[in-house]
């Protein structure tokens, strides 16, 4: 155990700040995990009109996602989340103090929609301070530490959810404006990493004018792993959308957010006892195995999932196969676009994977909202199924192109 502890040493200072403050952050995470059962549950809304909102929120992250990039290849990344976590606070907590309405529901999605635009940045800053070597652990390393602080919050939220809801919108966003004065007095040197290896030969900055679609077009690998990612994303979003839905039809809403909840926290807890592990002894596999490692093992917990629906012990069996691919494509997915871009467009590269991903999901969302609620369940999920399929092939071609356009990382 004190291995899999220990492989965290050596990092810059600032990741372990980072660190926290995503466990302070997701600490206060009551709102999201119960969202499709607040839209669905609370406001009267059927699968379809709940996409609907999905839908809407992915168009206004387009030009915000592509600004965020921009802002983050262009400004100080510490001050960019720094103010938008600021606003996404004074919005959170304005929802618990307004009844929950359209009104509500306008404030949460403006205060999510600038934690999205600060993602970017994150992302880029945790590329900037790390090396090739051991970017990989930096990025084990936040989403480990977005787990701990997930472990109590879905479950709480869920019981929180019929009497209480006000107070999870307040616990929220004081915990990110906690997580906000941490990193800005505690994250001091962010001067990005300079390397002379040969594997960090596809990271040379390149002229900032130059435009992230020329980049790509340089990059065509890169394009068609963002597609493959956004696939899978998109399919991996359905246990926050489909999963509620289904548990809350077979067991009531109030059992079904409870049991929603602890399946949550189910999740966070194995991402904690096993991302260690899982980095440990997985470090010598290519990021793109993993990635279907991955995949595989969602597109079988989903399956898992749709069989044994209504048969609670299901959803805890299910859910650890689901976690377990969730880890393997998270530390692997970061790591692979920062190699293999020039650290001058990491956040516009972060920016446009953020929009396909968007534009896919809003798609996908509208669809499998109407199928469910005018076709049937079991079509939704159909789709669900197709997406990870789709996104598995993709990844088998990644394999083998990879090693070709990228051959000083092997």
């Amino acid at each position: 155990m004190l291995k899999m502890i220990s492989q965290y040493k050596g990092l810059r200072r600032e990741n372990y700040i980072l660190f926290i403050g995503k466990i302070v952050t997701n600490m206060g995470s009551m709102v999201w995990p119960v969202l499709t059962l607040i839209l669905t549950q609370k406001l009267g809304m059927t699968p379809a009109q709940a996409s609907i909102y999905t839908i809407a929120i992915g168009a206004i992250q387009l030009p915000l996602g592509l600004l965020g990039g921009k802002l983050a290849d262009k400004y100080n990344k510490k001050r960019i989340i720094v103010f938008f976590d600021f606003v996404s606070v004074v919005f959170y907590i304005t929802c618990a103090f307004v009844p929950l309405g359209f009104a509500s529901i306008v404030f949460l999605t403006i205060g999510s929609l600038f934690q999205n635009m600060e993602g970017p940045a994150y992302e880029t800053l945790i590329a900037d301070i790390t090396t090739t070597e051991n970017r990989e652990k930096a990025y084990s390393l936040s989403y480990l530490g977005a787990n701990i602080g997930l472990v109590a919050s879905p479950t709480i939220a869920g019981f929180l959810f019929k009497d209480y809801l006000w107070l999870s919108f307040l616990i929220s966003g004081l915990a990110i404006g906690t997580s906000t004065v941490l990193i800005a007095l505690f994250v001091k040197d962010i001067t990005p990493v300079e390397e002379h290896t040969e594997a960090s030969l596809y990271q040379v900055a390149v002229d900032k004018d130059t435009s992230a679609w020329t980049i790509l077009k340089k990059n065509k690998i890169i394009l068609i792993y963002i597609v493959e990612m956004a696939l899978f994303w998109c399919a991996y979003g359905q246990w926050g959308f489909l999963l509620p839905i289904d548990i809350a039809n077979a067991h009531g809403a109030d059992l079904g957010a409870r049991l929603f909840g602890l399946v949550n926290s189910e999740n966070c807890i194995i991402v904690v006892l096993f991302t260690p592990i899982i980095t440990q002894l997985f470090k010598k596999l290519v990021q793109t195995k993993k990635m279907v490692m991955g995949t595989v093992l969602v597109l079988v917990a989903y399956v898992g999932f749709w069989i044994g629906l209504g048969f609670i012990p299901t959803y805890f069996i299910t859910i650890a196969l689901f976690t377990f691919g969730e880890v393997f494509m998270t530390i692997s997915s970061g790591p692979y676009t920062s190699e293999r871009i020039p650290a001058s467009h990491r956040g516009r590269i972060n920016g446009v994977l953020n929009i396909i991903q968007s534009v896919l999901s809003s798609v996908a969302m509208f669809a499998i909202g109407n199928l469910y609620t005018y076709v049937s369940p079991l079509s939704a999920w159909i789709v669900v199924f197709a997406m990870l399929g789709i996104a598995m092939i993709i990844n088998f071609a990644i394999i083998s192109l990879d090693r070709k356009y990228y051959p000083k990382l092997y």
